[in-house]
């Protein structure tokens, strides 16, 4: 991303080259047969991701160029400490969302297949410490 550009349009940059991500894994969750209901959480899932990708992660990042280490400090630290409805249930919503969400950007050719098996992997063998985060 180029450099000369400032924080907050670094922040806009990286947001409008989001939203159509967002749209197009939309589509595709609707597509799937998922209800109503369960695409939004899927989608409001991997929005709520993106902050984290932004505004706490250095460097900034497109959900494109997230991986296994983002999920593992956004379950771990940022998701416990910032979201004030951060649960058992709600980390478990997360994992599936990322499980799907990281699926469908290797089934759209987005992301390399060893950044999904990387994600995939941290989803699973991370469950337990996500889900003690929240318990703590």
């Amino acid at each position: 991303m180029n450099d000369t550009l400032s924080y907050d349009e670094r922040v806009r940059a990286i947001n409008s080259y989001n939203q159509p991500i967002l749209e197009d894994f939309r589509a595709w969750l609707e597509q799937s047969g998922l209800t109503g209901k369960t695409v939004e959480n899927h989608v409001d899932n991997i929005e709520f991701f993106t902050h984290y990708l932004v505004y706490y992660d250095d460097p900034l990042k497109k959900l494109d160029e997230a991986d296994g280490s983002d999920i593992w400090m956004f379950l771990t630290d940022w998701f416990p400490r910032k979201a004030m409805w951060s649960s058992v249930t709600s980390v478990k919503s997360n994992i599936a969302s990322f499980k799907k969400f990281f699926n469908w950007l290797g089934i759209a050719g987005r992301i390399a297949p060893e950044v999904v098996a990387d994600a995939l992997t941290t989803l699973k063998e991370g469950r337990d410490e996500f889900l003690e985060a929240v318990e703590e």
